[in-house]
């Protein structure tokens, strides 16, 4: 493998200064520069949308999918870019053993017959929670996750190279500082010179002496220029990193703005999310209403079984019964109720009945009232008021 030496060496030195510069910044030995207040609130309002947006991911991703094995497992399919093989859920697998109980204990029986209803119905609340996976994954997932491994990952880089580029600027300030420094103290090194007069025995003998200042102060002269190019030089250096540090500050400045659009693209992504949700559990309501209905006939079922019902219309003449004198409450019919014979009731929701009971009545179904009309009403359809 080829390896750049002289880039190595370079990088572990920058890197190595850097960590120096932290060190100092952290205990306040060296100047930092300080972003402005608008700055600093959009870095800390990007750094809250970009922690709670994977708060939210997380555990709606943990909503959708209890299960971590199966996370996981999406998690491993999608990284390799593969579809992930299609298992029926814990909804259509109930229905699927209800419905095969039934066909083994016998369709025509009682049992048999509510089992591939329930089954039925579960095997469509599963599709129901099919659908909404789907939906979910697609209108609020999607988006979030774009969010976190796409514009936040290029924010995140536009924000280090904007550090590297304050590193660099304070590090410039500082070398402009030092060479401004020691040009000063040059200048103040300067030794000063008499010319010589008419030449005399005494000036001849301070000849060596004024040579050697002759020198000296030629060397103070070019320490100085050689100082004086160090600070035009440190000087223009700033100016570059100035230049650089402020056209990386802008183009992170407007990334970071450009999170108010993505509180905009989530609010909407959120409403469709509560919209899946919505359809979701109205379709289970609305199941499980058909469900309740059905099985709302089925005590009709044990009419031969005097152990299981005693409320048939053999032992019980619906159009015989009297209202007590005392007892009877009035109540709300929750659902549609379709009578299945003349001894019931048909009911629709919303409406007021009266309600009582009577002796050998099972104890999950009323005598309901409406007007001139009367029948047995199922209790599970109804909410007392009184």
């Amino acid at each position: 493998m080829d390896f750049n030496v002289k880039k190595l060496a370079s990088d572990a030195g920058v890197f190595f200064t850097r960590a120096v510069q932290f060190t100092g910044e952290k205990f306040g030995q060296v100047e930092k520069t300080e972003l402005d207040a608008h700055f600093e609130n959009l870095l800390s309002r990007a750094d809250s949308t970009k922690n709670w947006t994977e708060k939210i991911f997380r555990q709606t991703e943990v909503l959708l999918q209890p299960n971590p094995s199966a996370r996981i497992e999406e998690f491993l399919y999608e990284k390799l870019d593969r579809t992930v093989p299609s298992r029926p859920n814990n909804g259509e697998l109930l229905g699927h053993y209800m419905q095969d109980a039934a066909k083994d204990f016998g369709p025509g029986t009682p049992y048999g017959s509510t089992l591939i209803k329930v089954g039925d119905c579960e095997r469509r609340l599963g599709g129901a929670q099919r659908e909404f996976l789907q939906t979910s994954a697609i209108s609020f997932l999607a988006p979030l996750r774009n969010f976190l491994e796409g514009d936040w990952r290029t924010i995140s880089k536009e924000r280090r190279l904007l550090e590297n580029r304050r590193l660099d600027l304070d590090s410039s300030k500082a070398r402009l500082k030092k060479a401004k420094l020691a040009e000063s103290k040059a200048a103040v090194s300067l030794p000063s010179t008499t010319s010589p007069c008419a030449p005399s025995a005494a000036s001849c003998n301070q000849a060596p002496v004024q040579s050697e200042l002759l020198l000296l102060n030629n060397i103070c002269l070019y320490s100085n220029y050689l100082w004086s190019e160090e600070v035009d030089k440190a000087a223009h250096e700033l100016r570059v990193a100035q230049t650089e540090f402020d056209r990386q500050a802008e183009v992170t400045r407007l990334l970071l703005e450009g999170i108010s659009s993505t509180h905009v693209n989530h609010l909407r992504c959120l409403h469709e999310f509560v919209e899946a949700q919505t359809a979701y559990y109205k379709q289970c309501y609305l199941h499980m209403q058909d469900l309740q209905k059905e099985l709302g006939r089925f005590p009709n079922a044990f009419a031969g079984n005097p152990g299981l019902s005693m409320a048939s219309s053999d032992t019980l003449k619906i159009e015989e019964v009297q209202a007590p004198a005392t007892g009877t409450r009035k109540a709300k019919v929750l659902y549609d109720y379709d009578a299945a014979d003349t001894s019931e009731l048909s009911l629709l929701a919303d409406e007021l009945i009266t309600v009582y009971t009577v002796p050998g009545m099972d104890s999950d179904w009323l005598v309901g009232e409406r007007g001139n009309q009367k029948g047995r009403v199922p209790v599970t359809y109804l909410e007392l008021l009184s």
